[in-house]
């Protein structure tokens, strides 16, 4: 991107791994005859997991971030996301933008900002990051998914076209055992329907430690990175579903 906080470099994953990602999903996938491939540009996104979602079911997608892929994958574009939203794409999936300024935790450091910052530039880190946001949701792209938490008044403010998020899940509807809220801001997408409803542990126990443990991690320089790590079991439902339901559009609008 075009500055670092605005980098779109924390979608990763580091050497420390709290917790494992998941390569075989606990329940099977649907096979069904595709009509065309679509191009899917997935940002905000080194690690690859909602890139190879779309990708193992036979689309043309794409991932891009300021880093490097992690793999290696050649499906990856280094560089700046905004530079490259008008190359077609039938869907933009925004794994997950810096959010730090633009979220609910994060309105107190506006009026205190922390140790060695002040006011003027947790504005202007406000602004760049509603800038982001507001091309992303504003991109030239037909269906459009961005995750993002629940934003303050002051980030609203400042995004164009805002409209709040169309729902928020849990990785636990998909068959993932953890505890991580997360709000999906959708353009002419439907909702994610759970795909496996797991039952979360009772609370106190040490499964439900377990479970939140995305919300327990040490500070550190990872930690960023590694609590913005996309679940495969929720990429692997916005694969099915909504190439599913863009598909069917296409077929509509030939008929």
């Amino acid at each position: 991107m075009r500055s670092s906080s605005a980098g779109c470099a924390g979608n990763g994953q580091g050497n420390n791994r709290p917790f494992p990602t998941q390569t075989t999903l606990p329940f099977p996938t649907v096979s069904r005859s595709r009509t065309r491939s679509l191009r899917v540009l997935v940002t905000c996104e080194f690690s690859g997991t909602v890139r190879d979602a779309f990708l193992d079911r036979g689309h043309d997608a794409w991932s891009c971030d300021l880093l490097p892929a992690e793999n290696g994958s050649n499906r990856h574009i280094r560089g700046d996301a905004r530079d490259v939203l008008n190359d077609g794409w039938d869907m933009l999936i925004v794994a997950h933008p810096p959010c730090t300024r633009l979220c609910n935790s994060g309105v107190r450091w506006l009026s205190v900002p922390p140790p060695g910052k002040n006011a003027e530039q947790m504005w202007a880190e406000l602004d760049e990051g509603a800038a982001l946001f507001s091309a992303f949701w504003n991109a030239p792209v037909d269906r459009i998914c961005i995750e993002n938490p629940v934003m303050h008044r002051h980030a609203k403010e400042r995004i164009a076209d805002f409209r709040p998020p169309a729902q928020t899940v849990q990785p636990w509807w998909f068959g993932e055992p953890f505890f991580k809220a997360t709000g999906l801001y959708l353009r002419n997408l439907p909702t994610l329907l759970p795909t496996q409803k797991l039952t979360p542990p009772a609370r106190g126990t040490a499964e439900h430690k377990a479970w939140s443990r995305v919300h327990r991690m040490s500070p550190g320089p990872d930690r960023g990175r590694e609590r913005s790590r996309f679940f495969p079991g929720i990429a692997a439902a916005m694969a099915d579903q909504w190439c599913d339901f863009a598909i069917e559009q296409f077929l509509r609008e030939a008929a």
